[in-house]
């Protein structure tokens, strides 16, 4: 199977983790998008009862167009399951998030979630993390300073611009600087360090998140748990 096909299998599957009556987050990307088109139909077709919170404006409309019911985070009391894909996974089940601008709202989303899963194609599954860019959300006010701060730390920062050279926004009308940093070996020290910076809203770095991870393989979604 190709890229894509891969995707849309591990969309579909994950979807029998949705219980009827369960409020779902539902995560930003392209293998998400299958998910959501896949609970929109049984939410039509199979009068699946759900309630969904979003962590992007795309999911939003996307979720809106097929009818499924959508509350924002601040009208729930808790989330029951968060299904988001990732852009790289390692050993230990740490992952980077961010590749589609959305990380501040999908990590705001994991962290009130009963349980988050996880759904990628096999080419995110990697020994160690950092080879995709690490993308870290940044207020506007100040950010050549703190470009300066990590570029003095080695960390390899780059401005993400849109196609015609403009700084990319996020929903929160917020940059993106991706750190090209090829390997994290210490990625809890990396996170606290960032954490501590003053004018980063939020980072990439997702760990001590999620235990189980629907993979797409050649042979067929594969289910990975692991017990923390």
């Amino acid at each position: 199977m190709n890229q894509d096909e891969l995707k849309k299998a591990v969309g579909i599957k994950s979807v029998d983790f949705i219980k009827p009556n369960m409020t779902v987050g539902l995560g930003t990307g392209s293998t998400v998008y299958y998910m959501v088109e896949e609970l929109g139909r049984r939410v039509q077709t199979e009068n699946l009862t759900v309630q969904c919170v979003t962590t992007s404006t795309r999911t939003w409309q996307q979720a809106e167009k097929l009818g499924i019911p959508l509350k924002k985070l601040n009208e729930i009391q808790q989330i029951d399951i968060t299904i988001d894909g990732a852009d790289e996974i390692d050993q230990n089940f740490q992952g980077i998030k961010g590749g589609g601008g959305a990380h501040t709202y999908e990590k705001t989303v994991a962290l009130n979630s009963k349980r988050n899963l996880w759904i990628v194609d096999q080419s995110k599954m990697v020994p160690t993390l950092g080879k995709f860019p690490l993308p870290i959300e940044v207020n506007p006010f100040g950010c050549e300073q703190l470009f300066k701060r990590l570029q003095s730390e080695d960390l390899h920062p780059q401005f993400r611009l849109t196609d015609n050279g403009q700084p990319y926004l996020t929903d929160m009308k917020n940059y993106i600087i991706d750190l090209h940093l090829g390997q994290i070996k210490h990625p809890h020290l990396l996170a606290d360090w960032l954490d501590h910076q003053t004018g980063i809203i939020e980072h990439g770095l997702f760990l001590d998140l999620v235990n189980t991870v629907v993979v797409g393989t050649d042979h067929g979604p594969q289910i990975i748990d692991q017990i923390r």
